[in-house]
């Protein structure tokens, strides 16, 4: 599960890159993938969107059995 988590949040990370952010995984539990925002991603107005629209979505749709994402 964690690598098939790193392997989709591989492909996300250049679009955060363009930006100067990252992304970081720290666990899944129960569903719930936990993760970190980056550099400039951290503290961003957008980022709760970014998180939602956009990293949720690609591992929902990519990673069976993530339900949401959450960012510590």
């Amino acid at each position: 599960m964690t690598e098939q988590i790193e392997e989709a949040l591989n492909e996300i990370r250049p679009m955060l890159a363009k930006h100067l952010g990252n992304i970081e995984f720290m666990k899944f539990e129960d569903g719930v993938v936990y993760v970190r925002f980056l550099g400039t991603c951290q503290g961003c107005p957008l980022s709760q969107l970014t998180l939602k629209a956009g990293v949720e979505e690609i591992l929902k749709s990519k990673v069976q059995g993530v339900d949401r994402v959450e960012a510590v």
